[in-house]
C-alpha cells in the first residue's frame, strides 16, 4: 500500500470545485477529504488534523474568513497551514485573509500547476518548522538535562568531603577547587585559583605527576606526597578523570587523605617487624643448633622437616628486613650516600652477585656494561639491579636468557642520563598490573610469595631507592613473551 504524501482537507460549498482539486489532488498522491460546509470542517480537522487546509471564502452559514478564526484559535489546528482558493480578487480580501491567519491566496479559476506548486511549497515549510520545533524542543531537553546535571555535580564539588580540583591539559593550572581541598593544603581560594602545580610547588614528585598528566591513560589511586602551604607533608591516594567543560577538556582531581592511616600502618609495620625479629632470630640459632647434631641425630623425615623450618625462618626474615629496609628509605632514615661511580663496575657487580642464582636455574646472564660516571650510592644502585636481575631470574624457564644493557640518552645533544634495562624471556606482566607491580606487597600472582619464595616489597624498594636519585623506574611487558625493566638516572661526568 503506497503511503500518501500528504493528508489534505479541501473546504469548497460547489461540489465541481471539490470534484477538480480532490481528483487533481489524488492523482498526485494525496490523501484528500473534501467537505462543503465550514462547521463540518472545523470538527473534522480537530478529530483528525490535516497537513493542510485548502479553504474557499465564500460559503453559507459560516464563509471562509471564520473558518480560518476557529481553527487559529484552537491549540489543535493552529498550526496547519491554510490556503485559501477564492474569486475574491481585491486586495483588501486577501489582506482579510492572510489577517484570519492564511499563509497564501490562491485566485480562481486557479492553474493545476500554481497549485501544486504552493501546496508542496507550505507542506515543505510546515514539516521543516515541525522539524525545527522538535529540534528545539529536543535542545532544550538537553539544556536542562545539562542544568541538572551541573547543578548536581556543582553540589557534589562542593559539599564532598574529598579534596576536589579541576585543572587544565596540561599546565596543570587551577580553575576550580572545594572547600575540603583548601582545608586540606592550607591554602586559600585567592592563593590556588590561576596558578599552576609547578608553580605551588604541591609535591616533590609533581614533574612525574604533571608529564602523565599530558597523556590520555587514567590515574586511580596514585599515591603522592603533597606539599601544604605550611610546609608539611600529607601522604595522599590522587585519581584523574578527564572532563569537557564548555567544549574544552580539563582533569577532574580527587584526592583522599591517607596521612593518618599511613602513620599508623608504618608504625604498625615497625612495631610487628621489630617484635618479630628478635624471637625469629633466636628461633633461627635453634634451628642451626638442631641441623649441627649436637643435640642428636635426626631421622630423615625429621631433617626433611628441620629444612621447611628453616626455609620458612629465612623467608621471614628476608620480609622482615624488607620492611624495615623500605621504611626507612620511605621516611628518610636511610640517606642516600651518593658518589661518583662508574655504572661499569656496579653492573659487573650486580651480575657476579646473581651469577650463581642463574646458574642454579639453567639461566644464561648476559651483560653489557656501560663505562659512564654517576653520581649515585653504589650499594643501592647494586641492590636495585640485584633485585630486577633476580625477579627476571626467578619468573624465566630453564635454559632462558635473561639481558642486562644500558644507553647513555642525550638532550641537546649532551648526554644527560642512562638507561639500565633488565630484560627475560619469562611469561609477561597483564598491562593492568604494570603500575600496581611497584606498590608493597604486589605481585603478579598471589601464589609466588610462596612458589618463588618473594615478599611482594623489592621492586617497591627498588622505586623508592630510584626515586631518591631523581629518577624513574617502569616496566614494558608482552604476555607470554617476557618483560623488561627500565630505569633511568640521571648523571654528571661521561668517561
Amino acid at each position: 500500500m503506497t503511503v500518501p504524501k500528504a493528508d489534505i482537507l479541501v473546504i469548497d460549498d460547489t461540489p465541481e470545485n471539490l470534484n477538480l482539486l480532490s481528483s487533481m489532488l489524488s492523482d498526485r498522491g494525496y490523501k484528500v477529504r473534501s467537505v462543503t460546509k465550514g462547521s463540518t470542517a472545523i470538527r473534522g480537522a480537530q478529530t483528525m488534523p490535516p497537513d493542510l487546509i485548502l479553504l474557499d471564502v465564500n460559503m453559507p452559514q459560516m464563509n471562509g474568513y471564520e473558518v480560518c478564526e476557529h481553527l487559529k484559535a484552537d491549540d489543535r489546528t493552529r498550526d496547519i497551514p491554510i490556503i485559501f482558493i477564492s474569486a475574491l480578487e481585491t486586495v483588501s480580501d486577501k489582506v482579510k485573509a492572510f489577517q484570519a491567519g492564511g499563509v497564501d491566496y490562491i485566485t480562481k479559476p486557479f492553474q493545476i500547476e500554481e497549485v501544486l506548486a504552493r501546496i508542496e511549497t507550505h507542506l515543505t515549510l510546515r514539516q521543516l518548522q515541525n522539524q525545527l520545533r522538535s529540534q528545539n524542543e529536543q535542545l532544550q531537553q538537553e539544556i536542562r538535562e545539562r542544568k541538572h546535571a551541573e547543578e548536581k555535580f556543582a553540589a557534589i564539588f562542593r559539599q564532598s568531603p574529598n579534596p576536589i580540583a579541576i585543572v587544565t591539559i596540561p599546565e596543570g593550572r587551577f580553575i576550580e577547587v572545594n572547600f575540603s581541598f583548601l582545608s586540606m593544603s592550607g591554602y586559600t581560594l585567592d592563593a590556588v585559583i590561576g596558578y599552576s602545580i609547578a608553580q605551588l610547588h604541591l609535591g616533590h614528585d609533581s614533574a612525574t605527576f604533571l608529564s602523565r598528566l599530558q597523556t590520555d591513560e587514567p590515574i586511580h589511586n596514585l599515591e603522592f606526597e603533597l606539599l601544604t602551604r605550611s610546609g608539611s607533608v600529607k601522604s595522599i591516594l590522587l585519581s584523574l578523570d578527564r572532563i569537557e567543560i564548555n567544549g574544552a577538556t580539563y582533569a577532574l582531581l580527587i584526592a583522599n587523605d591517607i596521612t593518618e592511616r599511613k602513620r599508623l600502618e608504618n608504625e604498625f609495620i615497625s612495631l610487628v617487624s621489630h617484635e618479630l625479629r628478635t624471637p625469629l632470630t633466636s628461633m633461627m640459632g635453634s634451628l642451626d643448633l638442631l641441623s649441627t647434631g649436637q643435640l642428636g641425630s635426626l631421622t630423615d623425615q625429621g631433617q626433611q622437616v628441620l629444612n621447611i623450618g628453616v626455609k620458612n625462618a629465612e623467608r621471614l626474615i628476608r620480609l622482615i628486613n624488607d620492611i624495615l629496609d623500605l621504611e626507612r628509605i620511605r621516611s628518610g632514615k636511610i640517606t642516600m650516600s651518593k658518589q661518583s661511580c662508574n655504572l661499569a663496575e656496579l653492573m659487573a657487580q650486580a651480575t657476579e652477585e646473581m651469577q650463581s642464582m642463574a646458574d642454579r636455574s639453567c639461566i644464561q646472564l648476559i651483560t653489557e656494561p656501560l663505562p659512564i660516571l654517576l653520581h649515585a650510592d653504589p650499594d643501592r644502585i647494586v641492590q636495585t639491579l640485584t633485585n630486577l636481575l633476580s625477579n627476571a631470574i626467578k619468573f624465566s624457564e630453564a635454559q632462558a636468557i635473561v639481558w642486562m644493557h644500558a644507553q647513555p640518552l642525550t638532550l641537546n645533544n649532551k648526554t644527560s642520563s642512562v638507561r639500565i634495562s633488565v630484560t627475560d624471556q619469562g611469561r609477561g606482566i597483564p598491562a593492568n598490573q604494570l603500575q600496581t607491580i611497584f606498590e608493597r606487597f604486589q605481585q603478579v600472582d598471589a601464589s609466588d610469595a610462596r612458589q618463588k619464595g618473594g615478599t611482594g616489597l623489592g621492586l617497591a624498594i627498588c622505586r623508592n631507592i630510584i626515586e631518591q636519585h631523581h629518577g624513574k623506574i617502569w616496566a614494558e611487558s608482552t604476555i607470554s613473551k617476557g618483560s623488561t625493566f627500565h630505569i633511568e638516572l640521571p648523571l654528571n661526568v661521561v668517561l
